[in-house]
């Protein structure tokens, strides 16, 4: 029996750049948000043959609401129509985003040790744009999210 053939793709959703950094984001990232700005995206690109072909293995496995930091899975022969399409997106709601591919894997396990990197780094930015404002339960809450991601499975 063989394995379904996967990629895991770690991308990053950068905000509208001209909000105020100190605020509260206008929207939660969730894994619902990020999975239907998707495929909304490859509905208008790749018509309703190239969503179906898609939908089978797209899964958004992992998000951090306050990094922004998504981990995305897709089946080996569809995820570049994926990731074209998660190029393409312009905004998650009403809210403009940009999302950027940071790397890209054919196992969960290379992938998580990626996500980690880029989590402690973009938690460590976080910090010093908040500053004397990071409160314990934002910490707490980055703890947690480091903690899910090492434990991230199929």
């Amino acid at each position: 029996m063989v394995g379904f053939k996967n990629r895991y793709m770690v991308v990053e959703v950068n905000l509208n750049p001209n909000r105020d950094l100190g605020t509260d984001d206008p929207i939660i990232i969730t894994p619902y948000n990020v999975t239907k700005a998707i495929k909304d995206n490859i509905l208008i690109n790749f018509g309703e043959c190239g969503l179906a072909s898609s939908v089978g293995s797209l899964q958004v496995k992992y998000v951090n609401h306050i990094t922004k930091i998504c981990i995305i899975r897709a089946s080996r022969e569809e995820y570049q129509k994926v990731w074209s399409a998660i190029t393409m997106v312009r905004s998650i709601g009403n809210v403009p985003v940009v999302i950027n591919l940071l790397d890209l894997t054919g196992s969960i396990k290379a992938c998580k040790n990626a996500a980690l990197k880029c989590e402690e780094s973009k938690f460590e930015q976080y910090k010093l744009v908040v500053g004397a404002f990071l409160s314990p339960v934002v910490s707490k809450q980055m703890q947690d999210f480091l903690e899910k991601i090492k434990m991230l499975e199929h």
